[in-house]
């Protein structure tokens, strides 16, 4: 006998076929919306980090470019104090303001891509679990013997969740 608590523990499509496997003596269109709901919560743990890195690979960028504007401050006060006669006060400021975009867009390339790979990866998984939510309910409908609707909800006939049928 298949365990419906095992199944939703080890997947998330585990998750949503526990649902459907609890609720399925209800109404196709019952079965439906449970299968939904469990379906956002899904989704929404499979998200759960993607907007933080995001953030972080729209806010590297400005970061680096503050600390170029940081960099050129301190160049211009090093003119103002020093004047332009000494190479190494200018090198210095602009050396910081260089170092500073440059891990900026360091950090926010590989973020983009992670980001972009893990959206398309998850927008993947999304799509396969409704093709198989949506073969779940036409399962459910076949093991019971009829349509799975509000008015017909009675069958004469059960099965197990091992697809073996019960008196």
């Amino acid at each position: 006998r298949v365990h419906v608590d095992e199944i939703a523990t080890h997947s998330p499509l585990g998750k949503i076929v526990a649902v459907g496997v609890q609720n399925q003596a209800l109404p196709r269109d019952q079965i439906k919306i449970a299968i939904e709901d469990a379906g956002r919560h899904v989704v929404h743990d499979m998200e759960r980090y993607l907007p933080a890195l995001g953030t972080i690979a729209h806010i590297t960028p400005l970061l680096g470019l503050l600390g170029t504007v940081i960099g050129m401050i301190t160049v211009f006060d090093a003119i103002t104090t020093h004047g332009v006669g000494d190479p190494t006060v200018l090198a210095d400021g602009i050396s910081q303001a260089l170092i500073t975009t440059a891990a900026g867009i360091s950090v926010a390339i590989p973020s983009i891509i992670a980001f972009r790979y893990l959206r398309s990866h998850i927008n993947e998984m999304i799509v396969r679990m409704e093709k198989q939510a949506i073969h779940l309910l036409d399962v459910l409908e076949r093991r019971q013997g009829h349509v799975l609707t509000a008015e017909g909800a009675d069958s004469t006939t059960s099965y197990d969740v091992d697809d073996e049928p019960t008196a």
